[in-house]
């Protein structure tokens, strides 16, 4: 039961910091669906407990907020606790195995772009957050 007790502060912890990123949690097929097929922009975090997530994935996501090129949407599903949700936005990253941390940038519902896991873990933030400014200035500049 500790352990249960500990996961669900850990799950809480990492929904808190995109919360307060400022980013909407989808948290279910149908949420998914309806925001992903509006037209327009929209990130997408993929966001997971594990170290890279919270170490470098949420505080780029969190950065990615302030730059001066902005999608119309900035949307979280969080893989392994919102399965269905997550099952559906993974559907729109045509070519891309599950990853998780991971991002993606679509437009009009169609993929643009995808930061998969390994080119998350094991990079210094920094480094994640100028591959995603360079994908918010390609597809994202109006």
């Amino acid at each position: 039961m500790e352990f249960q007790m500990f996961m669900n502060d850990v799950v809480q912890a990492a929904r808190q910091d995109m919360d307060q990123a400022g980013y909407e949690q989808l948290q279910s097929a149908e949420e998914v669906e309806e925001t992903l097929n509006q037209s327009g922009t929209t990130f997408v975090v993929v966001n997971s407990v594990c170290g890279c997530a919270g170490g470098i994935a949420r505080p780029s996501a969190a950065y990615m907020k302030n730059y001066e090129v902005q999608p119309d949407r900035f949307v979280t599903v969080f893989a392994g606790q919102d399965k269905e949700a997550t099952e559906k936005a993974r559907s729109y990253f045509t070519g891309y195995p599950p990853s998780s941390p991971s991002f993606a940038l679509l437009k009009d519902g169609e993929l643009k772009a995808m930061v998969e896991r390994h080119e998350i873990e094991g990079h210094e933030p920094i480094e994640v957050v100028n591959k995603l400014e360079s994908y918010f200035d390609e597809h994202f500049k109006k």
